[in-house]
């Protein structure tokens, strides 16, 4: 819940920073009427809109779970995502727009000189708010917080690109250059929308992230017990900054019920302490088989049926399988 608060504040201000840097760029292009100016412009307004609506997610996201939501909100945070892509994606097609009819109107540019100071300080502000939101969240595990932060990234380099694109506009008075600067500029807008709309797309459909899976497979070995004979149908879902993590424990079929639940809780203590706090785990406990004996390490065991052969190391392959491992796997 803490997180969540957190999470929202950051967002606010960013939301609100959003407004002041697309106000300061609509004043830089009624300065100049340059085309790459008000595509910079677009794209901030773009930011602006997806802020308020990343504020929204992120407020519905901190609510705690209820009878109709027992997972929590968390999957709010997805949805916003998808709204802040689809709207990136539209300003970048809106640029190529405003491209062809630039080129067929063929307005004019004016002060280039008073409209990229003004752009100046907005690239930098940008990059400042961008890096503290996507450091944070990262950090609390927030897709609605990393996408705002990746939104005022690429405002930043897009700007930095259409400065020096202005400048070069400014010594050399090839003002057709102002066109293919903000041809490019959409281009990268629209690629970077589909990323966005694609991560949340995945997070929406609770597509596996193997690399976030690949990590708890190796802390997992790294972390092995003795009574931990097998693991597998390793899942991992996220509702917004939450993980839910499922699986199946294979244990010594002879311990009882209060042991096995300290390897659960031993289980759970260390994927928290590696990955964050907002972690749900839902462990299945199985008792060993004989065949389980030829790569059961453990040494002390009074029940052993077979001579153990060897250990099997947990890859993304076999813990992912809802089938007890063996020797021949």
């Amino acid at each position: 819940m803490q997180k969540g608060q957190q999470n929202f504040r950051l967002q606010l201000w960013i939301t609100m920073l959003s407004v002041i840097l697309f106000v300061v760029k609509i004043i830089a292009y009624y300065f100049t009427n340059s085309l790459a100016i008000l595509s910079d412009a677009l794209e901030s307004i773009v930011n602006m809109l997806a802020g308020f609506i990343g504020l929204f997610s992120l407020y519905v996201a901190a609510k705690p779970r209820d009878i109709e939501h027992p997972y929590g909100h968390g999957k709010a945070e997805f949805v916003s995502a998808a709204a802040e892509g689809s709207l990136i994606i539209a300003a970048g097609f809106f640029i190529v727009y405003e491209t062809i009819q630039n080129i067929i109107t063929k307005s004019p540019i004016g002060k280039l000189d008073t409209g990229l100071i003004l752009v100046a300080v907005t690239a930098v502000v940008n990059y400042v708010a961008g890096s503290i939101c996507f450091k944070l969240g990262k950090k609390n595990n927030s897709l609605a917080l990393q996408a705002s932060g990746r939104h005022l990234q690429i405002d930043t380099y897009s700007t930095i690109g259409v400065i020096g694109g202005l400048l070069i506009i400014l010594f050399t008075q090839l003002y057709w250059l102002d066109k293919l600067i903000a041809a490019l500029l959409s281009i990268l807008i629209i690629y970077n929308g589909y990323k966005i709309l694609r991560s949340s797309l995945a997070g929406i459909m609770d597509e596996a992230d193997m690399d976030l899976i690949k990590k708890f497979v190796a802390v997992l070995n790294a972390n092995r017990r003795d009574n931990w004979i097998d693991i597998h149908n390793l899942r991992v879902i996220k509702y917004g900054s939450t993980l839910h993590i499922d699986c199946h424990l294979t244990v010594p079929w002879y311990i009882n019920v209060h042991e096995a639940h300290n390897e659960v809780d031993a289980l759970g203590k260390i994927i928290t302490s590696t990955f964050a706090d907002s972690i749900e785990s839902f462990v299945h406990t199985d008792g060993c088989l004989p065949f389980s004996c030829s790569i059961c390490s453990k040494n002390d065991c009074e029940k052993r049926q077979h001579p153990f052969t060897h250990r099997i190391e947990w890859t993304l392959k076999n813990i992912i399988t809802n089938q007890k491992h063996n020797a021949t796997l």
